[in-house]
């Protein structure tokens, strides 16, 4: 017999866990595939693949080890490690967004968009990304299975629905890319990138407070900011502003740095 309520409580699932990740995964690939950055592309799909199967694998070993519950020292890690690569790629961006200074650069590379560099940052964003949610998702998944007498056809469907509604936002997003210019497109990417690193330092240091490897103090915020997962304390907002304050000053001087470089190199073109 179909359950309904089944189906919806594991598609919720996967929504609820999935749609951070997929959301900064298709952000950038869209980008990437406005720009025609196509091999930086395949180093996105790759560590967003790796980041399943390590999910998977991750998931077992909690199950088998902390008895189904998930590291909260190890999430803030991998959080603070996937903020810093989100900030320096959104810088890495927000410089490139001139639509002439890219074309150059790829022709440059042979139609390769990014130094090796970049494109291994690419990689552990989307890994980091997937993973930091996908062993969690397996965990939800497998509890919600064990009951209600396993893999059932209601708890498949519920899965099945909500891969279709993330690719959907996938192919809703690589469309309208296509739509936008690069310049508009390269500052929007680079913004979202920069405030889901924001808000993922923000939830690295929740995770540590929740540890009591860090205090609390509790600052007074809208409920609408909780709600969009703001960290409501001083200690995470303070380091926050800290951060955006040295990825601003570090962007005016690279601005000034590449203005400076430019008359050089026009002159030996």
């Amino acid at each position: 017999m179909y359950d309904l309520g089944l189906a919806l409580q594991s598609g919720a699932i996967l929504l609820r866990e999935g749609l951070e990740a997929i959301l900064i995964v298709t952000a950038l690939a869209a980008a990437l595939r406005r720009g025609g950055s196509f091999v930086a592309l395949t180093a996105l799909y790759i560590g967003s693949f790796l980041a399943v199967l390590a999910s998977i694998v991750a998931a077992f070993i909690f199950e088998l080890y902390f008895d189904g519950a998930h590291n909260d020292f190890l999430e803030a890690i991998v959080m603070i490690v996937a903020s810093a690569l989100m900030i320096y790629m959104s810088g890495w961006l927000f410089l490139r967004q001139d639509p002439r200074a890219w074309k150059k650069e790829i022709d440059q590379t042979a139609q390769k968009a990014l130094d090796s560099g970049a494109q291994w940052s690419l990689g552990l964003i989307a890994f980091l990304a997937v993973f930091r949610e996908g062993a969690e998702t397996v965990l939800f998944l497998q509890a919600l299975a064990h009951s209600h007498s396993g893999w059932n056809p209601s708890l498949i469907a519920g899965l099945l629905a909500a891969f279709a509604a993330l690719g959907a936002i996938y192919w809703a997003m690589q469309l309208l890319a296509l739509r936008i210019p690069l310049r508009p497109l390269f500052m929007v990417t680079s913004a979202f990138l920069f405030v889901m690193g924001l808000r993922f330092i923000g939830g690295a240091i929740q995770e540590l407070q929740e540890q009591t490897l860090v205090p609390v103090d509790v600052a007074n915020v809208p409920d609408w900011a909780i709600f969009l997962g703001l960290n409501p304390s001083w200690e995470a907002i303070g380091t926050q502003l800290v951060i955006a304050l040295i990825a601003v000053v570090s962007l005016v001087f690279a601005g000034r740095r590449k203005s400076e470089d430019a008359p050089a190199q026009a002159a030996v073109g």
